[in-house]
């Protein structure tokens, strides 16, 4: 049975209500003093890009728990199809970890991609590219943090931040490709052979 894209609204917005807060120049200047580390440790672009998404992804490995906890999404429902998981992210965990609507589209003919699009970022309220990061892509930890998430809940797929407002486009996008579910499998020693 398929939620209705206002039920995953409000789910989030509850969510988000029950969510303890912190002041979002205190989240953004954090954040901009770990992105500004990672950048003295890397120095090349391309290795802080790849930083901040492997430090995205561990996040998402643990965020999933608190999602499911205090979602007030039903676990014993998963969702049924991608496009089901795409409002899920959209519509409930970016509202309940981020305060931000964020809208699905650009879907595949096959429904086995889309596109994660949203206008506010708390993340970069006071930033401004120096010209020799132009290439950086600062919030490169939300694709990351989705790709965790997603893969703990035995959904593989290749995330990446293909649009950013920092970088002077129009919106923030994150595209997400659906490449396999994964199986849970025991190991050999748990057979009851």
């Amino acid at each position: 049975m398929s939620r209705g894209v206002t039920n995953y609204q409000r789910l989030g917005q509850v969510a988000w209500e029950k969510m303890p807060k912190v002041s979002s120049e205190l989240f953004a200047l954090t954040y901009g003093s770990m992105v500004s580390q990672v950048i003295k440790d890397y120095e090349k672009v391309d290795a802080i890009n790849l930083q901040l998404d492997k430090m995205g992804y561990n996040i998402g490995i643990r965020l999933i728990d608190e999602f499911l906890a205090k979602s007030g999404v039903e676990m014993e429902t998963p969702c049924s199809s991608l496009r089901e998981t795409a409002d899920m992210i959209c519509k409930v965990a970016f509202r309940m970890f981020l305060n931000i609507n964020a809208e699905c589209s650009n879907w595949g003919p096959d429904d086995n991609h889309f596109s994660v699009l949203f206008s506010d970022n708390p993340l970069t309220e006071f930033v401004e590219l120096p010209p020799h990061l132009q290439d950086l892509r600062y919030c490169n930890i939300f694709a990351g943090i989705i790709r965790g998430a997603l893969s703990m809940v035995q959904l593989d797929v290749e995330v990446e931040l293909v649009r950013e407002v920092l970088r002077g486009d129009d919106t923030n996008e994150i595209k997400v490709i659906y490449k396999q579910s994964l199986k849970t499998e025991m190991a050999a020693a748990y057979d009851d052979t």
